[in-house]
């Protein structure tokens, strides 16, 4: 199964307490500037909520969608590839696929919407699919008490019939004009407005990354950051008794 993002493998086996020094290790390397970033997004990011993209076409939209969820504070992102493999325009996306965990699951799965959303199952998430349908609902009504994954089909046909059968549910947004739908990056980020905003505002959800999170991701936040990371690892591990 493909690694979510940029993940270093030789942190897996280290205790989150032998984590956290690993990271206060390298912090003594990296801009001020940077680690106050750091503080401040950790505390806002969330996988209460993650984003599907099923077999998008274009470049320029997977790019904006990355953009979107790590606006909103999105920490992981699935890309299906059936037809077409996901891939992310520089420009649409800014930068951001570098901050958002991303995995793909394309033709080396016999089948690519089936296995991804199964994973998603298995991690608690509730499978709602955007798209007009006799069960649907509106986003703003839309229940995210649940862990929810939010599935957005291709450009032009919508989600497949794989999507809508093994969807919890559906969802649309509001439309008042002669177009029949949101362009799919538009109606991403409409849609993670929404629910990450009524997300924040629930004492009830604990929306917030575990402790166990925020260090794995800053752990790879901080590796993006310094040159010859890689290089180094090895012996800040030693240095620190890990090995």
């Amino acid at each position: 199964m493909p690694l979510i993002g940029k993940k270093n493998v030789l942190h897996e086996n280290l205790t989150y307490e032998q984590k956290v020094e690993l990271y206060n290790y390298f912090a003594e390397m990296c801009p001020e500037n940077k680690l106050e970033l750091f503080k401040k997004n950790i505390d806002l990011r969330t996988k209460h909520i993650t984003v599907v993209l099923e077999d998008t076409e274009h470049p320029h939209n997977g790019g904006a969608v990355l953009r979107s969820c790590d606006c909103f504070g999105i920490q992981e992102f699935y890309a299906i590839e059936k037809n077409f493999r996901f891939q992310v325009s520089v420009g649409s996306s800014a930068g951001s696929d570098k901050w958002v965990d991303y995995r793909k699951f394309g033709k080396s799965f016999e089948n690519p919407t089936r296995s991804c959303l199964e994973v998603l199952k298995e991690k608690g998430y509730r499978i709602v699919a955007t798209t007009p349908h006799e069960r649907d609902c509106m986003m703003s009504e839309l229940d995210i008490t649940e862990k929810t994954a939010i599935v957005f089909g291709t450009e032009g046909t919508g989600i497949s019939d794989g999507v809508r059968d093994m969807a919890d549910g559906f969802v649309k947004l509001p439309m008042y004009g002669f177009a029949e739908s949101y362009n799919i990056s538009v109606c991403a980020a409409l849609t993670l407005y929404d629910t990450t905003e009524r997300m924040r505002k629930n004492n009830d959800i604990n929306w917030q990354l575990t402790d166990e999170e925020k260090i794995d991701t800053l752990l790879r936040w901080q590796r993006l950051i310094l040159k010859r990371y890689d290089l180094l690892l090895p012996y800040a591990l030693d240095k620190l008794g890990f090995k």
